[in-house]
């Protein structure tokens, strides 16, 4: 019986590494200008495939600007300044989450935030008509909107809908929404009241007609999720699953074929290591495909991935503080 259990085991395993593969893996940058870096983004363009993250001397310096690099010819480009802190005037803070997204209009789009914190920092936008070869300049969201926090925004029609989330009084999620990429927004209501339900930072998946589901990181030990039925119009209040959550950032997708992607830290806090990632075909049951990192004490975090046109799965995140690290799975 015994003998019988084992050889399962390694067909199921033998299975699954045939239905993945890592097909390129390597850091986009070996040293830079700056000591630290954090929350990468990644988008797919005409032009080439466009990486981009915080960086400075610590998370929350006011010297802390975006940086980008282009993929070609599978090596990515010296890091340029996207995007620094400074708001108008000499009043410079620090930058945060970049999120770089190609609009149906094909207007690329870049969304961060500049502020002394995140309690108090500001969404401001960059836009580019021609692919990233030149941006204008930055734009400030109006009040109390802060454009996706995190994660790319799921598009219905003209609408973007965006992920968002607020820190100021608890960890509290919300839908953001613009039909003409950030010239005029409207803002959903908070989903939860973060007593004791939390979330921030969430990632959209796509389940046929009008219903959507939303995962979000949590205080609570677990990924939180919402539902909506009717196309993001209006979310579910928030609700924890049985996927655990280290208290750090995760990110999902659906896939072309139907399938979710999800990667994040398969660990409790406070830490970040393992990273992993999972595949579901209902958003509920989450199947282990491939551990990228495991180090005691490291730090592997803030996992962005897409899809590009060719099927690959990109995925960029934060490697132990000092480079991100980009990994291009194939996967059957």
């Amino acid at each position: 019986m015994i003998k019988k259990l084992l050889f399962i085991f390694f067909i199921c395993i033998s299975l699954l590494a045939r239905a993945q593969t890592v097909s390129s893996t390597q850091f986009i940058y070996d040293t830079a200008s700056f000591a630290s870096c954090h929350a990468s983004t990644i988008v797919e363009t005409p032009k080439g495939i466009l990486a981009a993250w915080f960086g400075g001397k610590f998370e929350g310096d006011k010297e802390v600007n975006i940086y980008a690099s282009w993929l070609v010819n599978n090596k990515w480009s010296t890091p340029f300044i996207l995007a620094d802190g400074f708001m108008g005037d000499s009043t410079r803070y620090a930058c945060y989450n970049p999120v770089l997204f190609l609009a149906p209009n094909q207007e690329l789009l870049l969304f961060y935030k500049i502020g002394p914190n995140v309690q108090g920092w500001t969404g401001w936008m960059k836009r580019s008509s021609n692919y990233g070869a030149t941006w204008s300049a930055s734009e400030k969201l109006p009040d109390g909107i802060l454009g996706p926090i995190r994660n790319q925004p799921y598009v219905v029609g003209d609408t973007l809908i965006c992920p968002s989330s607020t820190e100021n009084t608890g960890w509290k999620v919300h839908f953001e929404y613009t039909t003409n990429n950030g010239k005029s927004w409207t803002r959903g209501p908070d989903l939860n009241d973060a007593n004791p339900i939390t979330g921030i930072q969430p990632a959209i998946l796509r389940h046929g007609d009008q219903l959507l589901q939303a995962l979000t990181r949590s205080q609570n030990g677990t990924v939180n999720e919402t539902w909506s039925y009717n196309n993001g119009k209006t979310w579910a209040p928030l609700q924890q699953t049985n996927l655990i959550n280290n208290n750090s950032s995760i990110d999902a997708i659906t896939l072309q074929d139907g399938r979710h992607l999800l990667v994040y830290n398969h660990c409790s806090a406070p830490s970040r290591s393992p990273l992993n990632v999972a595949i579901s075909k209902d958003g509920k049951n989450w199947e282990p495909l491939l551990v990228l990192e495991k180090e005691v004490s490291a730090e592997f975090s803030y996992p962005y991935v897409i899809q590009t046109a060719d099927q690959k799965i990109h995925i960029t995140y934060t490697w132990k503080r000092k480079k991100i690290k980009h990994v291009v799975l194939t996967i059957r």
